[in-house]
Order: C-alpha cells, then structure tokens, then sequence
C-alpha cells in the first residue's frame, strides 16, 4: 500500500473524512459506495464499490454473445473502467475511461458518430465509428454498453442501435435484481 502521509481522525460517530486529494485521484464523488475490508494484519481497507463489478463474467458473456451477432466490437464499462470486451481491442481491458466518455454517459442518452473527438480510453482509437448507450440501473447511470466497429468497410445499422439499448436495458435491470 502506498502511504499518503495524512492522518485523519475518528470523529464521534465513527466517521473519517477521505481527504479530497484522494477522492479526486480515485475518482470518488459524494455519494458513491465504498467497500470496506479488513486484512489479516488489522489494516482497514476502503474500496469503490462498482456494482458492474459484481457481474464482470457475466457483462463478459453478454460481449461475447453480442459482438458475434453485431459483428461490431462490444465494450462494457463501468462509471471509471472497461469491464468486458469482445471482438476485439482487448488492450482496452481494465484502463480508465476518459472524462470526455465520462460526460457522455451523464448525459444519459446513446450517442453514435464518426467519433473523431470521443475516446472511450486514453489509449482508444478515436476514428471508428462508435455507438454508446448509458447503463441505467434504479436512476443512476452505472456504466455503459459500447459498439466500435471494426473496420472501415462496416458501418453501425439501426438493428445495431436496437441492440445496443437492449444490451444495456438488460445490463441495468441484472443490477437492480
């Protein structure tokens, strides 16, 4: 673990601030949920909760199962990290999203484009085409489900976009079950 050097107390109720500096570079607005653990060795360890998280292998299948009837890559994110890919672009596993991506998805409606100024990650290739539609679970946006396509010859149809809010419809209510 990495020592910060700050030193926080325990007020009455139990309570202990996390400075902003580390909500800042984690990520971490008022409201969102923590886990929090314990180790073998006593230490207390905080973590950000990602509901999308708890259903990682199952987004996984969904990408699979998706990308091989669109044919488009399939990109499942949550609110700060790519959670699932398929049908390519596996370099994208696990890296932040982007702010710009970030504002998309608080914006709560599917965006589909030449994309020459959304990035989904910092290492994204930002001339496909892409189609984003926020995951809506219980009226908070939890991630997002995302076609690329694959090569320039391809092109996202409306049959893609009825699947991609189908994907994501789906995602959402897994999450609320």
């Amino acid at each position: 673990m990495k020592a910060t050097g700050i030193v926080r107390r325990i007020d009455d109720l139990g309570r202990v601030v996390v400075p902003k500096e580390i909500r800042r570079t984690l990520k971490i607005r008022e409201g969102d949920p923590l886990e929090i653990y314990t180790d073998h060795e006593g230490e207390i360890v905080l973590k950000k909760y990602s509901p999308m998280g708890e259903i990682r292998l199952f987004a996984a299948q969904y990408a699979d199962s998706l990308a091989s009837f669109v044919e488009h890559t399939v990109i499942i994110t949550d609110r700060d990290t790519v959670v699932a890919v398929s049908g390519g672009r596996k370099n994208l596993l696990e890296r932040n999203i982007t702010k710009n991506f970030e504002n998309i998805l608080e914006n709560r409606t599917m965006v589909c484009e030449n994309t020459k100024n959304i990035k989904i990650t910092d290492n994204d290739e930002e001339e496909l085409q892409k189609a984003i539609q926020p995951i809506i679970c219980e009226g908070d946006v939890i991630g997002s489900v995302t076609m690329m396509v694959k090569s320039e010859d391809k092109k996202i149809n409306e049959t893609d976009l009825k699947m991609l809010a189908v994907a994501a419809n789906f995602l959402g209510k897994q999450m609320e079950a």
